[in-house]
């Protein structure tokens, strides 16, 4: 592979694949302009939508990364992005082994062999550097594996250390062609290198209503393709609760600032919560103003999945608030029903976490 000696490309020509509704992309093109994403890949027909709503009409290629490697001949391309599925060695899945989508990253390795970047980045839980396909992605650049050319470094970055507004860990890999010197990893900056610097949920969620009554999604379709969906509904449409039996506010009401279901009284408890009395403390629970948010999944809108509940309103976090703790600005657009949206948001990488990588990246080219 032939690089210039010096200067620097008009633009970065980017892959990114699993893109999801394109929380890394959003993160590099705030990092510099001169990312230009040649093709998206995402399985998921409602979060491709969503990435073609904010980055371009027919940049996404909607199906899955096996059906585009057979069916489209794969670009030349100065750096790959993406995040393989890591439902199956998530610590909060079933770490299925045998769980099929482990295994998705080995077409993320054949794209970097068939479009040869410079370098790469691949994201996934911290759980993935423990996992067979970890060891197995790395043998394939040793040796005569067929990604010999590259070496990579892996690293668990906590997105709180480059400015959002929730505590998430995740393993990122950054990877280089052995004719380039390491990248290594964004630096901290000193207003983060403390929790006391960290971006808080009231700095987060500054300016928005805390009283929430409105349920529902306005009424409005996009079509994707041959289907049609509903959407695009800007961040800033989707500050909306949802219905709760009345046991549930109840529950939400009984629980002070920080606490969880333990705070509950005995007879607010479900059965089951009353037979057992450890285990996670954020279930039901409450967030803080003046912390971070915990890591934002794709069922935040669900108390009994986590601390979710705002810190002083008897409801779980709004879509809008969520996309604002994943560092979305508030005329980002989203195509889908509620569920689809909040798995969007939940599945995303945090922008200030890609913004960092991006802007760190960029300087190498």
């Amino acid at each position: 592979m032939d690089f210039p000696a010096s200067g620097a490309p008009e633009r970065i020509r980017v892959l990114d694949l699993f893109s999801g509704a394109g929380g890394l992309s959003e993160g590099f093109r705030r990092a510099s302009e001169r990312f230009e994403t040649l093709r998206a890949i995402e399985f998921d027909a409602a979060a491709a939508a969503t990435y073609e709503a904010n980055h371009g009409a027919d940049k996404v290629f909607a199906g899955s990364i096996q059906d585009w490697l057979r069916t489209e001949e794969i670009p030349s391309a100065d750096l790959i992005i993406g995040g393989p599925p890591c439902q199956g060695f998530s610590a909060l899945g079933k770490q299925d082994v045998n769980d099929e989508r482990n295994d998705l990253w080995e077409y993320y390795a054949q794209t970097i062999k068939l479009s040869a970047p410079k370098y790469f980045v691949l994201e996934n839980v911290p759980t993935f550097l423990d996992s067979d396909q970890f060891f197995r992605f790395r043998n394939k650049t040793r040796g005569n594996g067929f990604l010999r050319e590259y070496k990579f470094e892996a690293r668990i970055l906590n997105a709180a250390e480059y400015g959002a507004a929730q505590i998430r860990k995740r393993v990122i890999l950054i990877g280089h062609h052995r004719d380039l010197a390491a990248p290594s990893f964004p630096t901290i900056a000193d207003a983060f290198k403390t929790r006391d610097g960290w971006v808080t949920l009231s700095k987060a969620l500054e300016g928005l209503t805390q009283h929430v009554q409105s349920i529902d999604l306005p009424e409005r379709s996009r079509r994707f393709g041959d289907r049609v969906m509903a959407g695009a509904f800007r961040s800033d449409e989707l500050h909306l609760t949802r219905h709760y039996e009345d046991i549930s506010k109840k529950r939400f009401k009984a629980i002070p600032a920080g606490g969880n279901r333990f705070s509950l009284p005995d007879d607010l408890k479900p059965k089951c919560w009353r037979n057992h009395t450890t285990g996670a403390g954020d279930v039901m629970g409450r967030l803080s103003w003046d912390k971070p948010a915990v890591t934002i999944r794709t069922e935040f809108f669900k108390p009994e999945k986590g601390r979710y509940l705002h810190p002083t309103e008897d409801r779980a976090l709004t879509h809008h608030e969520a996309a604002r703790i994943q560092g979305f600005r508030d005329d980002y657009e989203w195509v889908g029903s509620k569920t689809s949206i909040a798995r969007q948001i939940g599945n995303a990488v945090p922008i200030p976490l890609a913004e960092a990588i991006g802007a760190h990246l960029a300087k190498q080219f």
